[in-house]
């Protein structure tokens, strides 16, 4: 025969201080759980979700990013006329071969942090249908013109329309702000390939070449074609496979994350085991009492141990509910790749919520156990003495 659920409720509501206390502690716990979980599944989130399931990143061999990749522009002219490459309407290749540098660059906050610069071609742009332009207009070629993304214009010094930024050797102008959605162009600044060729001075060379392939079966010939010519000592790969592995990016996030909730939770588990102890301890009595009216030592146990899954979930609920306006709130880290900023947002989801919710249960469960197992033992004859 089980404890009635209303005992255990009520003996919640007598001791509502502690009862509280206890709440409050694992739903701190909760939400930094919940909150960095949801850092690094926004995070994981930008980068697959970015890039068109046709276009082919062609980058140098044993590069791990775009900035670190030089291509010689002779054979960025090589790949461009290989079998299987998309043609527009003209009969032009859709093939756009850019430049991605990074600049260091002070917040609008405080301290500083590297932008990547993408230069590129009109035709860079065509293949990016997810880019929208929301306020200005595009660059121009021979201007020193910039369009941002919406985040940096917002997060960085001197990004935002109408403003003028340095980058040593060369004035640029902010033109246009760009909505890159939820993709990892969202961090970027995009001027014309040659004014930011010029200069940086990589006339002679490319980071980078987008290309567009005819279709699924042209793309692997193609990524096989490129990859596997030793002249070139060129790597092509999925636009969304190339994004999809920078996804270790949030592995740092993650760990990090895990050791300040799990450093978190061990108080948790103490306040639990405390606040369950103390409630066995003035409880003797009514303990004897359960035991006297037919109650088994395993219904006293389960209903102890209930009694603390309670107070873990009021404190799971808790928690979701302080961490659920961190929900698409923008912020910034840096790609451990490229060394550079990477703009996105916090990304709650229900799975991560219910992660949260059996994240409380645990610390209940591990906090009450020993509690519940002191009230089981109780002998009702010895408690009854003290009546």
């Amino acid at each position: 025969m089980l404890i009635p659920f209303r005992y255990n409720l009520r003996s919640l509501h007598v001791r509502w201080v502690t009862t509280l206390v206890t709440a409050v502690s694992v739903g701190l716990s909760v939400t930094v759980f919940v909150a960095v979980m949801a850092l690094a599944e926004g995070l994981r989130e930008v980068f697959v979700t970015t890039g068109e399931p046709l276009n082919l990143l062609v980058i140098r061999q044993g590069s791990q990013t775009e900035t670190n990749s030089i291509i010689e522009r002779s054979r960025t002219d090589v790949i461009s006329t290989l079998e299987g490459v998309a043609a527009d309407a003209q009969g032009a290749p859709m093939v756009s071969a850019e430049l991605a540098v990074f600049i260091n660059q002070p917040r609008r906050t405080a301290g500083s942090s590297n932008v990547v610069i993408r230069g590129l071609t009109d035709r860079g742009r065509e293949m990016r249908p997810r880019v929208r332009l929301v306020q200005g207009r595009w660059f121009r070629p021979g201007l020193r013109e910039l369009t941002v993304s919406r985040s940096i214009a917002e997060r960085f010094s001197n990004c935002g329309l109408g403003e003028h930024l340095g980058t040593g050797r060369a004035s640029w102008t902010v033109v246009g702000v760009f909505d890159a959605g939820q993709t990892a162009y969202g961090s970027e600044m995009w001027t014309n390939v040659d004014d930011l060729a010029d200069v940086f001075e990589r006339r002679s060379n490319f980071s980078s070449v987008l290309m567009r392939a005819r279709d699924s079966a042209a793309m692997r010939a193609l990524s096989d074609r490129i990859s596997n010519d030793r002249r070139l000592q060129l790597k092509a790969q999925a636009e969304p496979e190339y994004y999809a592995s920078q996804t270790m990016t949030a592995t740092p996030v993650r760990i990090l994350g895990n050791t300040i909730a799990f450093i978190m939770a061990f108080g948790s588990i103490f306040a639990a085991m405390n606040t369950m102890y103390a409630a066995v301890s003035v409880r003797v009595r009514e303990i004897a009492v359960l035991r006297v009216l037919g109650f088994s030592p395993v219904s006293v146990l389960l209903s102890f141990l209930f009694e603390s899954l309670l107070l873990a979930g009021m404190g799971g609920l808790l928690g979701i509910a302080l961490a659920l306006p961190l929900d698409g709130l923008a912020t910034g880290t840096t790609n451990w790749l490229s060394f550079s900023e990477m703009t996105f947002e916090f990304r709650i989801t229900s799975a991560l919520l219910q992660q949260g919710m059996i994240f409380a249960l645990i610390l209940g469960a591990i906090g009450g156990i020993l509690p519940a197992a002191k009230a089981a033992r109780q002998r009702a004859a010895i408690a009854l003495r003290a009546l």
